[in-house]
């Protein structure tokens, strides 16, 4: 089964990716809002990582970060370097998805709210590596 994780503050879009994931993907999924626990999960082989832009509590190494500086984190490191990331953001407005794949080195970008279901399980499955 691949495991996806899930870093979002707002416990109703947390929700909301667990349900779709785990119901329609079949996915396991582990939510967290720690940049320290998404590189250890990643390490310990998490297949794919749906990263909020906006995070309001998360730190790194005593600063703030957000979806964005742990994007970078994960794609720095050649222990996660490989594993795809997809960002999630509610303030999108035209060109921003191309804006933050540029600046973040993400592998995705998906608009909240998740309004078609399905083609949002499509994408991560897309995007997903194939099984070894």
């Amino acid at each position: 089964m691949k495991h996806v994780v899930v870093v979002e503050d707002d416990p109703v879009n947390a929700t909301l990716f667990r349900e779709l994931l785990e119901r329609r993907g079949g996915y396991q999924v582990t939510h967290t809002e720690s940049p320290e626990a998404v590189q250890r999960l990643v390490r310990e082989g998490a297949d794919l990582v749906l990263l909020d832009v906006t995070l309001r509590d998360s730190s790194h190494e005593g600063r703030p970060v957000n979806g964005v500086d742990i994007c970078r984190l994960l794609k720095r490191d050649p222990a996660t370097a490989q594993v795809p990331v997809i960002l999630a953001s509610a303030h999108a407005m035209r060109g921003d998805g191309e804006k933050l794949l540029a600046e973040s080195g993400a592998d995705g970008y998906v608009s909240k709210p998740i309004l078609d279901h399905e083609a949002f399980i499509q994408q991560i499955r897309l995007a997903l590596p194939e099984a070894a």
